[in-house]
């Protein structure tokens, strides 16, 4: 086995938790069981590396085996990386029955008339994402194996999830391969990042438990809030109460929100004033303003229940689910951007 394929299964297998590691490994299936009950997986973790990389010395393993241990690896663990969502367009409204080895073939051709120096691996899983692996190289280097894109097309859908590596020169010939592969016509990238790739998912599909405005008939009643003390605190505030706990769940809904890191606002407007000041600035005013928190869209839900914001929350922090973007540009009415969000 060559030693650079030694070396990268070693350090895969070290990224995974001590725990996790026979799982992991079970999943990969290109070592038997037999094989994996030689490996003592509660010695420290360098020695288990070091015994699965002798057994995969004894099987033979080559390149092509280490990126799916690689992929598989991502697949478990897809937060790790910082994911953005790609939309691709079709011109015609009839849709083609998609054909997994076609796929395959005219994404590594098209790959590789523009650089010969790459190698693609795939993986299809059940819910019919298929994993693409593009480790790159150039015209005089061999493929990097340590800085690669993933790409996770789901092929019933426009959509791709794309964690590209630190070349971003390369990205514009994935996406090319992309389009061409999966017979679209184009491709662009949508507002949308997040390390937490099943969000990033449950959104674009809207799969989450999405709650628009409505009319309640009758207020809706408080739940697990503990009992006052002052009887006449509670009559004074309950109305105020039910209307919040109304207005938040008719935006938030009483599910779970999608996790999603952060959100930013980009502010772009032109200075006005009286014409009389004779100030004139033709170059606009910018101003940049970033949410963040381990699950934004919860701790937003939390805030006019706690006493913390007024409800309902500004449209700006509750379309993002709705808009599927968690990136905003907003500028003036006259803004020749029609994407962007606009402000009198």
């Amino acid at each position: 086995m060559d030693e650079i394929v030694a070396e990268y299964i070693r350090r895969t297998v070290l990224k995974i938790p001590r725990d996790e590691v026979l799982t992991v490994l079970q999943k990969w299936g290109f070592l038997s069981e037999s094989q994996l009950q030689t490996i003592n997986f509660h010695q420290v973790k360098d020695s288990i590396s070091q015994d699965v990389v002798h057994l995969c010395e004894e099987n033979s393993a080559d390149i092509k085996q280490a990126a799916v241990l690689d992929i598989i690896y991502n697949h478990t663990y897809p937060n790790k990386k910082l994911w953005s969502v790609y939309q691709m367009q079709k011109t015609e409204e009839e849709t083609e029955c998609f054909n997994l080895v076609d796929f395959r073939k005219k994404f590594k051709r098209h790959l590789r008339s523009a650089l010969k120096n790459v190698t693609v691996n795939f993986k299809e899983y059940e819910d019919n994402a298929i994993w693409i692996r593009i480790a790159w190289g150039t015209p005089f280097t061999k493929p990097n194996q340590y800085k690669t894109s993933y790409a996770v097309y789901h092929s019933q859908t426009p959509y791709v999830f794309i964690s590209a590596s630190v070349l971003k020169s390369n990205l514009p010939l994935l996406c090319q391969a992309l389009v061409v592969a999966s017979k679209y016509q184009g491709i662009r990238q949508m507002d949308l990042r997040g390390h937490c790739l099943d969000s990033l998912k449950d959104i674009v599909f809207k799969r989450y438990n999405q709650n628009f405005p409505t009319y309640c008939p009758r207020p809706l009643q408080e739940r697990n809030v503990a009992p006052e003390t002052d009887v006449r605190i509670v009559y004074e505030h309950i109305n105020e109460k039910q209307r919040i706990l109304r207005l938040n769940q008719e935006v938030f809904s009483d599910g779970p929100q999608p996790k999603l890191e952060f959100a930013q606002y980009k502010l772009e407007t032109m200075f006005k004033s009286d014409p009389k000041m004779n100030v004139l600035d033709k170059d606009p005013f910018r101003c940049l303003v970033k949410f963040s928190s381990p699950n934004l869209l919860e701790s937003l839900k939390s805030l006019a229940p706690a006493g913390m914001a007024d409800a309902p929350l500004s449209p700006l922090l509750t379309c993002i689910p709705q808009k599927a973007r968690n990136y905003f540009k907003i500028r003036d009415k006259n803004s020749s951007f029609p994407e962007s969000l606009v402000i009198p």
